[in-house]
């Protein structure tokens, strides 16, 4: 089978032939559809994620259809189109992930390849609502956003939102759950273009944190400060959520791209803020933001399609940061 492949750290993704898996007890073979793109796999390329092991095929996000059982398994799950759950070993709905805890993609092999062997509680039953292409868009990121705003920030509906970075799989994917959910939704971005699409997905307004004192020209053009704050740089910037949060306000956070930060401790006790750090998610919460994308017919948004053969240039195209939504390889 073809598959994208990391020979070791540091070196660009090649496209090989490599023997297809057999599923064993209570796993499922699936040929792969779509899979998607994360920041974390051009990360692992990079060598900038932590314990990177090669040879390893990457790809936390997949969607295909089962073609082989093995023992133990439900003939009726033969033929079935299906979604991965990337989350492996957080079965539990557990307040943190366990320390066994791993994401498909690296140490297990990933989705960037025809086929891939998973156990059954790894899969899902895809929205049918939506292509492979959107559906892969949907795993990781989906996940991310999905404890971050819901299980984590408790967001409620009419509540004000602000995303931070919109255009990346989580912040977009964010953006949609929260305006989905009923919440007043407004978003920064580098990028003009990048506002203006958010905001015809039904974003309120937006700005641009390339400018100077855009925190000011936010909480004017929202009318007032912020329930919910997602983020995921850090950095300096992450100082002015602080005077952007309402009393009692969330600030929950999934990165940090853009390093450590300071603040102010008289801001948050004072305002009773809550600062709340949140990675991936468990099983459970899983199902329910498959459950939630198919009673709302939330469509995630795909930026571009590529081959496989294609890999290096899409990997490239990622590190460059100009997508507004999922870089997503077609696979058969």
């Amino acid at each position: 089978m073809k598959a994208l492949t990391l020979q070791a750290p540091k070196t660009p993704i090649s496209c090989q032939d490599i023997p297809q898996p057999t599923p064993t007890k209570g796993q499922v073979l699936i040929q792969l559809k779509a899979a998607a793109i994360n920041h974390r796999d051009v990360y692992i390329t990079q060598g900038l994620y932590p314990g990177v092991v090669t040879p390893i095929i990457l790809g936390s996000d997949g969607t295909g259809e089962i073609v082989q059982l093995g023992e133990g398994i439900d003939p009726s799950w033969l033929h079935e189109s299906v979604v991965l759950n990337p989350s492996i070993g957080w079965e539990d709905a557990l307040g943190v992930q366990p320390e066994e805890y791993q994401i498909l993609g690296m140490p297990q092999n990933g989705c960037f390849a025809e086929y891939i062997a998973v156990d059954l509680k790894q899969v899902h039953k895809k929205p049918k609502h939506l292509s492979s292409e959107q559906a892969a868009a949907l795993p990781l990121a989906g996940l991310t956003a999905y404890r971050a705003l819901f299980s984590r920030a408790q967001l409620q509906k009419n509540e004000r939102v602000l995303i931070s970075g919109v255009g990346g799989g989580v912040a977009l994917l964010a953006c949609q759950f929260a305006i989905a959910a009923g919440a007043e939704v407004y978003v920064t971005s580098g990028s003009e273009e990048k506002i203006e699409q958010a905001i015809a997905l039904g974003a309120k307004g937006g700005v641009n944190y390339k400018e100077e004192n855009w925190h000011k020209t936010l909480l004017k053009k929202a009318n007032g400060g912020f329930d919910v704050i997602v983020d995921s740089a850090g950095g300096d910037g992450f100082k002015y959520f602080l005077d952007l949060a309402n009393m009692g306000g969330r600030i929950v956070f999934y990165g940090g791209t853009r390093g450590s930060f300071k603040v102010n401790p008289q801001k948050v006790f004072w305002k009773q803020l809550s600062l709340l750090g949140s990675t991936m998610g468990n099983a459970k919460e899983f199902g329910e933001m498959l459950g939630f994308v198919a009673q709302t017919q939330l469509i995630p948004v795909v930026d571009s399609t590529w081959k496989l053969e294609d890999g290096v240039a899409a990997f490239d195209y990622m590190d460059q940061g100009k997508q507004f939504g999922k870089i997503v390889f077609t696979i058969t």
